[in-house]
């Protein structure tokens, strides 16, 4: 697969952003001196910890250059690595470890996540966001396309790139070790200006497995027409042209107890 694109992954930045911040504003830390942003993308979850703890030193961590590239140019005050996520492991402890829509991408959960949560100083926060894709209509057009009799063999595995649970199942990694789980889901409804933005949206994430396993730009264009077409009934013009595009999203906060 190629390397992620951070000017196709910000024409959405609004959007993409606004779980961070939501995720962020919750977290019961005061004082965070150190922080460690999972999967930090070009920057922008990085830019509202920075708003949300102006003092804290942030470390942001990307598996893709590309993206960290990006931050660098945009955010140079802050500092970012080339790591991958699924092989983070802690040389130091951290208020909070931040995660915004990453751990789909990382298989494992079940040791993943207690690995993480086990970077956390006494009286510090996990906070994750994780996309409920397989509630988003467009994730069922994505299947239907890829299912086809022209795709189904050069996309077959494509779907196991991610992986997905609910919030009981983060809820019970998280509930023994944790002095406190919060855990909520949220449906934002994206105003975007067509339906060919909906495509767009999620070409730049959910889409690259997909597109990553075909031959060329002509079978990437085809592939997408059929997404396009697929979508004509889950996605309508709205009164004024534009269409709406819900999207689930689920959030979970585990605090770690304060030292006595």
């Amino acid at each position: 697969m190629n390397d992620w694109n951070p000017t196709e992954y910000l024409r959405f930045e609004a959007e993409r952003t606004r779980p961070s911040r939501d995720l962020a504003t919750r977290i019961e830390v005061e004082k965070a001196k150190d922080i460690v942003d999972i999967g930090c993308g070009p920057g922008n979850s990085a830019r509202v910890l920075r708003e949300r703890w102006p003092e804290a030193s942030i470390l942001g961590l990307d598996n893709s250059p590309a993206m960290i590239k990006k931050a660098r140019m945009d955010f140079p005050g802050e500092k970012w690595i080339v790591a991958d996520a699924a092989a983070f492991d802690a040389r130091e402890a951290y208020d909070v470890v931040f995660s915004n829509a990453t751990i789909q991408w990382i298989p494992g959960h079940e040791t993943l996540v207690p690995r993480l949560f086990g970077a956390l100083r006494p009286g510090g926060a996990l906070a994750v966001q994780v996309p409920a894709f397989a509630k988003i209509p467009i994730r069922d057009a994505i299947l239907a396309v890829a299912g086809s009799a022209r795709w189904k063999e050069a996309t077959r595995g494509c779907a196991e790139a991610f992986t997905f649970h609910d919030l009981g199942f983060y809820y019970n990694l998280l509930c023994r070790g944790a002095s406190r789980v919060d855990l909520w889901e949220t449906l934002y409804s994206h105003v975007l200006p067509s339906r060919s933005a909906v495509v767009d949206f999620i070409r730049s994430t959910g889409l690259r497995p997909y597109l990553g396993a075909l031959r060329d730009d002509a079978e990437r264009n085809d592939f997408l027409a059929d997404l396009y077409e697929e979508i004509r009934g889950a996605y309508p013009e709205r009164a004024d042209g534009k269409v709406l595009f819900p999207f689930d999203r689920q959030f979970f906060i585990a605090y770690r107890a304060r030292a006595r």
